[in-house]
């Protein structure tokens, strides 16, 4: 019996680990929610960031409130930590923290770093849709 338990647990987590933030909500970056998110076509927002940084805290209520717009509804936000995913940072091409990459479903459409103006982050965000 508790093997079985095991079983399902791990197979429950890992399915929760393939299935994307919900549309504004930022989840830690998975390869399988990424691809989840392209693959159902989704409007995505890669950010970089790490809890040290101050350009990443004055991204994060404008990204917050980006989030609660309804033109947004469908956007997956998905967090790459700075400091402890150097593996995924290389593969984003990415060297700074404060670090956006919009995606729209499969194809990269915009990129940003170190940008605080609400209006060009909306502008970045808008590319995904």
């Amino acid at each position: 019996m508790n093997r079985r338990l095991l079983i399902l647990l791990g197979a429950a987590t890992a399915l929760h680990a393939a299935v994307p933030a919900l549309a504004g909500e930022t989840a830690p970056y998975s390869d399988a929610a990424f691809a989840a998110a392209q693959a159902a076509g989704k409007p995505i927002l890669v950010k970089v960031s790490a809890p040290w940084c101050p350009i990443c805290k004055a991204q994060k209520p404008i990204l917050e409130k980006l989030a609660a717009d309804p033109r947004f509804k469908e956007l997956v936000i998905l967090d790459i930590d700075f400091d402890s995913r150097k593996d995924v940072l290389k593969r984003f091409d990415a060297r700074s923290q404060s670090t956006l990459i919009a995606y729209k479903g499969d194809k990269e459409v915009g990129r940003s770093v170190g940008e605080t103006q609400p209006e060009w982050i909306e502008g970045l965000v808008e590319k995904t849709l």
